[in-house]
């Protein structure tokens, strides 16, 4: 008949055709057979609602010290192959992320830092290249300098170059520790030359009754800075430009050079004072490369909203960190004062600030925080101690502000080399083996739907089925007249 070439037809050719509407006993689309996976309702036990048996695949010298050339340095688990039902009735591509396996971190990087933070321990190849190269520019700046002055080796002209470089290296100390805190410290040039001026007005009584008071003063200074940057959760340039200008109001009630009182001379003891302080630098850069310690000081370090708070033990080691660096600070403008022996003038001091921490990114510290190596402070100290002694006696008259500005230049490029390829190694491989994510609630449409299934013995037609015709009997036999 005409309908039986009806372009909804779907039933195929040479199939027999079921025999009824709607019969629950071969899985009508109407009433949705829970025996054959309806796709017309799933009734069946399949997700996705469609027939099991037919699913589709998808898929850096002017200033308040005499110069140095006046005195003669994931988580654990797999990422298997994501093959969830999206809400559109289809299924995620099967092939996106198939093979990708996460790499297993150690059981305690699971509760490393359980807000943020990369998980894995920070890789150290970047410092130790970094160092190499910083070693090998010291060499060749001792070598100038030595070809300038080949005197530089005897005690008259080492031990003040000694001192003036220790006093140069409790300053970038000073900016290290509030660096790894990640509360970098802008007040340690002003505290120094606040420290100095104190030291050069009252050194006849003696340098430890001075140092006694500043440091007193030093930590109150700290205390209030903490109170700023960590209590109000503020970056430490902001809470610590304020103790800056605090010192700085101290400094200005001097208007001119003030010479130093008594006869306080540490080149005496310059070569312990040296050593001191390589100890101190070297013995905090290797306990900086244990994990938890480098994670624990530098926990201030923002990793995600920078304004939140990031709990009582980070708010602690960072509260810390700005005390000990304004008691360091103090303790290297006596120094420099000292082994100056000329007049203190009143500076800003800001210049000594830039210096220091231009040194201590130098030496391979990041300015985020939390990372840095073990030599570098050492080997910065030592490189720029050499190049001021030798720029002066070249009489390059190079200003201490221009020092400072390339030196702070060049450590912000290491710390971009320092925060690339000082990653969790856990971090980075997930990261390059793993693909973008995908959201979680991504509508995947479904896959087009085929008007003839694969299974037909569940389709219907319009065309009724043939009824067989019942056998006739001849008229003329049969008793059909009675």
């Amino acid at each position: 008949m005409a309908y039986d070439d009806s372009p909804y037809r779907r039933r195929s050719a040479g199939v027999p055709e079921p025999g009824g509407h709607g019969d629950p006993g071969h899985g009508d689309p109407g009433h949705g057979d829970p025996g054959h996976g309806d796709p017309g309702h799933g009734y069946s036990g399949d997700p996705g609602y469609g027939d099991p048996g037919n699913r589709t695949a998808s898929g850096y010298q002017t200033s308040s010290f005499t110069t140095a050339g006046a005195v003669t340095d994931a988580g654990a688990g797999t990422a298997t192959t994501t093959t969830g039902r999206t809400r559109g009735g289809g299924r995620r591509s099967a092939g996106r992320r198939s093979g990708h396996r996460r790499p297993a971190p150690g059981l305690d990087d699971v509760f490393d830092d359980p807000r943020h933070g990369e998980p894995g321990r920070d890789r150290l190849a970047v410092h130790v290249v970094w160092e190499t190269i910083l070693l090998a520019v010291v060499g060749g700046l001792g070598y100038l300098l030595y070809q300038e002055d080949p005197t530089v080796t005897g005690a008259a002209a080492r031990d003040p170059l000694l001192v003036y470089a220790t006093g140069l290296g409790l300053l970038v100390l000073a900016a290290g520790v509030s660096l790894r805190a990640g509360a970098p410290n802008l007040a340690i040039g002003p505290v120094a030359i606040a420290a100095a001026l104190h030291f050069a007005e009252n050194g006849d009584n003696g340098v430890l009754p001075v140092l006694v008071t500043a440091g007193i003063w030093a930590v109150v200074l700290g205390v209030l800075t903490a109170v700023l940057v960590t209590g109000l959760q503020m970056p430490g340039w902001a809470g610590s430009l304020v103790a800056a200008c605090v010192a700085v109001v101290f400094i200005q009630q001097r208007a001119a050079p003030v010479d130093l009182q008594g006869a306080f001379d540490p080149t005496g003891q310059a070569v312990f004072l040296f050593g001191g302080f390589v100890a101190v630098a070297v013995l905090g850069g290797i306990l900086g490369t244990v994990k938890p310690v480098r994670r624990g000081v530098g926990r201030f370090r923002p990793v995600a909203d920078p304004a939140l708070r990031r709990g009582a033990t980070a708010a602690m080691v960072t509260s810390g960190a700005l005390v000990v660096s304004m008691g360091l600070a103090v303790g290297g403008g006596v120094l420099l004062a000292a082994v100056g022996g000329g007049p203190v003038s009143p500076s800003v001091g800001l210049e000594w600030s830039a210096l220091a921490i231009g040194a201590a990114l130098l030496g391979g510290t990041s300015v985020f925080g939390r990372r840095g190596g073990i030599f570098g402070a050492v080997f910065a100290v030592v490189g720029l101690t050499i190049f001021i002694r030798y720029a002066d006696l070249r009489q390059l008259d190079i200003a201490l502000y221009a020092t400072a500005a390339v030196t702070l230049a060049v450590g912000l490029v290491v710390t971009r080399l320092v925060e690339t390829f000082g990653r969790p190694r856990v971090r980075q491989e997930v990261e390059d083996a793993e693909p973008p994510p995908e959201e979680e609630d991504e509508w995947v449409e479904p896959p087009p739907q085929s008007w003839t299934p694969a299974v037909t013995q569940d389709s219907w037609s319009a065309t009724l089925p043939a009824q067989p015709a019942r056998a006739r009997e001849r008229w003329d036999t049969g008793n059909h007249w009675g």
